[in-house]
């Protein structure tokens, strides 16, 4: 069950997201926080280093900036997420369980901000979880401060613990580094450290000892302790991230481990996905996640910002994108000379005006071929790249055509935004006229697609669309698909056209089911029509208000059988 769509969700109810949320709320944006209310800082009983409020509980800053995100009209749910699935115009983020939450539930929103944080994966050592966030410490920014000049134990546990030791020392000069988990130690590194005055112990560490208010010691093999006041260790860390997985989003290898990618404000690979705090960044203090929080949540209501502008200024476009359409020469949209070049036509369509692509994948496309293997795709009429980065980000090798080389160039530009890796897409600024005279040349290839796609390829000017769908479907190999959109009636909000009974009076011709495959002229023994039907999407007028456009949707595949 999918509810209604939020302006904003954020997944994690601590510093970051709290942060983020407020934000949102106070930039007017209906929000959802999503909390499943196990923070990372938790096992700690009071945090440092930050500013205003230095030795606070960590349950008493999140009631507060609870509180203050609720007084904006932030909203909280407890549960816990399962998936998040990308719907074009929104995200949907599934719940897996919590007070009053149904059995799969899904939740809607035009712009997610993740900020679940991480799990410290401790060293396999019996005592070392007991004391953790008490008298086991990981950040000597956080702690050093009260255990200062007394006796400290470091378990280093990886490469990185080097730093650790090094770091410590600053704090007291009675300190004991357990080295087993280093490795070899260069020798100029451990003069260094035998300079300073820290003690080394190669022996492995097998428990840790206290008498359950404190620690009390170090045992290592052989039975010895050595008597320390506090220990310091950092594990594996591993981001709350697996639900996203489905999105596929581009990661970060760092020394800590894999992590979600994002740019300077928070962004991910995916336009309406933001991350904040350990989750993204995983040696983020309190004050730096809340930071990193906050900046997230002003990118995403900066984001929806212009897509609001964009939805009022082209919604009035998609109506003319609807006026009437007749296979081969294209009726309507304005004032358009129906006997312009249609190369120049476009041209000047995408370079007279900003960014028109919304950001969202055409969302009939995507449930049309989301469940396919990916392959090799063409798309005819990209625009500015959202089908085709879309398929690219899902793993198909994708190749996008269209008239306008300004369109061509934009989308060039998202996909090296996205860190497209090479070879995964290529755009092409080319005549389509020309592509359906040398279908198998002008993208540089010979070899044939697994999947062509074709979505609104309507034009107000002559365009040979059945000579160029027909070159289309020459290119799909055998077992592949031609998925083809269109337009199947006017949108709500077209201009009512004076008829009698008062009832819109609407274009000569929409192209349904049967005129595309008329258009196509497939032969029946060499193709199967897997779906020739008018489905219905949601979409919002230039008034705000909800409306469902119908749209033509055929899917045939070309037989996997080699002709005879």
């Amino acid at each position: 069950m999918t509810q209604q769509t939020w302006d904003a969700i954020v997944i994690g109810g601590g510093p970051a997201g709290l942060s983020a949320a407020q934000a949102l709320g106070r930039s007017l944006r209906r929000t959802l926080v999503i909390d499943a209310g196990s923070p990372r800082n938790r096992f700690a009983s009071h945090m440092h280093n930050l500013l205003g409020h230095d030795g606070l509980p960590p349950g008493e800053l999140t009631a507060r900036g609870r509180a203050e995100a609720e007084s904006y009209g932030v909203e909280f749910r407890a549960a816990s997420v399962r998936g998040v699935r990308d719907e074009g115009s929104a995200v949907a983020v599934g719940l897996a369980g919590g007070e009053g939450v149904a059995d799969g539930e899904w939740i809607r929103a035009r712009a997610l901000v993740v900020c679940t944080g991480v799990t410290d994966v401790l060293p396999d050592i019996p005592g070392l979880a007991d004391y953790w966030g008490r008298g086991v410490l990981h950040c000597p920014y956080c702690h050093g401060w009260e255990v200062r000049g007394g006796r400290i134990g470091v378990i280093a546990a990886s490469p990185f613990g080097m730093h650790q030791i090094r770091l410590l020392r600053q704090w007291s000069d009675r300190l004991v580094a357990f080295t087993a988990g280093l490795g070899a130690i260069d020798p100029e590194a451990r003069r260094e450290l035998v300079a300073r005055g820290i003690r080394l112990e190669p022996a492995p560490v097998t428990e840790v000892v206290g008498d359950g208010e404190r620690i009390l010691a170090v045992r290592t093999a052989g039975g010895e302790e050595h008597p320390v006041d506090a220990v310091f260790t950092m594990g594996a860390m591993a981001p709350h991230d697996g639900f996203l997985a489905e999105l596929g989003l581009a990661r970060t290898e760092t020394p800590l481990g894999s992590f979600l990618a994002v740019d300077e404000t928070g962004r991910t690979s995916h336009p309406r996905v933001w991350a904040a705090g350990n989750v993204a960044s995983p040696a983020a203090s309190v004050p730096m996640a809340a930071g990193a929080g906050t900046f997230a949540g002003a990118a995403a209501n900066g984001a929806l910002v212009e897509e609001d502008f964009r939805l009022a200024a082209g919604n009035a476009g998609d109506a003319a994108d609807a006026e009437a359409h007749r296979p081969g020469r294209m009726r309507g949209q304005g004032h358009a000379d129906a006997d312009a070049d249609p190369a120049e036509f476009w041209e000047q369509r995408y370079a007279g005006t900003g960014p028109v692509w919304s950001g969202r994948v055409n969302r009939t496309l995507a449930d049309a071929v989301e469940s396919l293997t990916p392959g090799r795709s063409l798309d005819l009429g990209c625009g500015e790249g959202g089908d085709v980065l879309w398929l690219a980000e899902r793993g198909w090798e994708a190749t996008g055509i269209d008239l306008s080389p300004t369109a061509v160039a934009r989308a060039r530009a998202a996909a090296a935004d996205r860190g497209m890796p090479d070879g995964r897409i290529r755009l092409v600024a080319a005549d389509l006229a020309d592509w359906a005279d040398h279908p198998a040349g002008i993208d540089g290839s010979d070899a044939p697609f697994d999947l062509v796609t074709a979505s609104f390829l309507q034009s107000p000017v002559e365009l040979p669309r059945e000579r160029i769908l027909r070159a289309a479907a020459g290119r799909v190999a055998p077992g592949g698909r031609l998925v083809l959109v269109s337009h199947a009636a006017p949108p709500p909000w077209a201009p009512a056209h004076a008829e009698p009974g008062g009832h819109r009076a609407g274009p000569a011709h929409f192209l349904s089911p049967e005129d595309e495959l008329d258009a196509l002229a497939l032969d029946p023994e060499e193709w199967l029509t897997l779906e020739a039907a008018v489905r219905e999407r949601e979409a919002v007028g230039p008034d705000g208000e909800a409306a469902l456009l119908q749209d033509t949707v055929v899917i045939v595949r070309r037989d996997p059988r080699p002709a005879q």
